[in-house]
């Protein structure tokens, strides 16, 4: 698996993205449809973790796999984890010192493939992937993938994975994951899931008070779902 050509793949895909329209699309005082989604993500998060007995992240190792610029360890910051036992794997250059400029010193960034990392075995109470499975088009690295995640949690941890569960017809660089295909990726996982995340597209044209309540009332156009994917203790 060593020699997959993914991870080059990802690189060529990012790079004909457009990294201002993302940038603008994403940046929270600018899109009221990108603050919601947040604040919506950060409070299924916090159920869920709740749910499986965590009150405090201080203690918890934590990594997370395609950081990006650092937004989702910054809210894990906010939550009370400690920067010292945080960390994010970014394959790509311009995001992994992007997140390096936005976070403490005591946050460690690694730049390169994720499966490369040296992590060991059952380090981790928490590793996320944030839209990160829908990025991988080769089946059998995203099976690498997951069990490489897989491997690193701990007993009585787990996986964090949120991601859309469509295809969008207008970008071929992605592909949905259904939870039915997350339960053949982590077949020994405890799952809780929970669908959020209005459509982006809907979201976008909607005055910024309508928001919320249409994300509650229009269930079925939740694109996304996070979920945990708790490893036996």
């Amino acid at each position: 698996m060593n020699g997959s050509t993914e991870p080059q793949a990802v690189q060529a895909r990012y790079a004909r993205r457009d990294g201002a329209q993302d940038a603008l699309r994403y940046q929270l005082m600018a899109s009221p449809s990108a603050l919601q989604a947040q604040q919506e993500r950060l409070r299924a998060l916090v159920k869920l973790w709740n749910a499986h007995g965590w009150s405090s992240l201080a203690d918890l190792a934590i990594t997370e796999v395609g950081c990006g610029a650092g937004g989702n360890l910054q809210d894990l910051l906010r939550l009370g984890a400690s920067p010292a036992r945080l960390q994010g794997l970014e394959l790509i250059a311009e995001r992994a010192a992007q997140a390096r400029a936005a976070l403490p010193a005591a946050v460690q960034i690694t730049e390169g493939d994720a499966t490369q990392a040296l992590l060991a075995e059952g380090s981790q109470q928490a590793v996320l992937a944030f839209t990160l499975f829908s990025s991988l088009l080769d089946p059998a690295f995203q099976r690498h993938m997951a069990e490489t995640l897989w491997r690193w949690a701990a007993p009585g941890g787990g996986v964090l994975v949120y991601d859309f569960v469509v295809d969008n017809p207008n970008n071929p660089d992605v592909r949905g994951v259904p939870l039915a295909e997350l339960r053949q990726l982590f077949p020994k996982a405890q799952v809780q899931s929970r669908r959020i995340t209005l459509a982006p597209p809907i979201a976008r044209r909607l005055p910024a008070a309508c928001l919320a309540p249409a994300s509650a009332l229009l269930y079925p156009l939740r694109t996304h779902r996070l979920t945990w994917l708790a490893k036996p203790a």
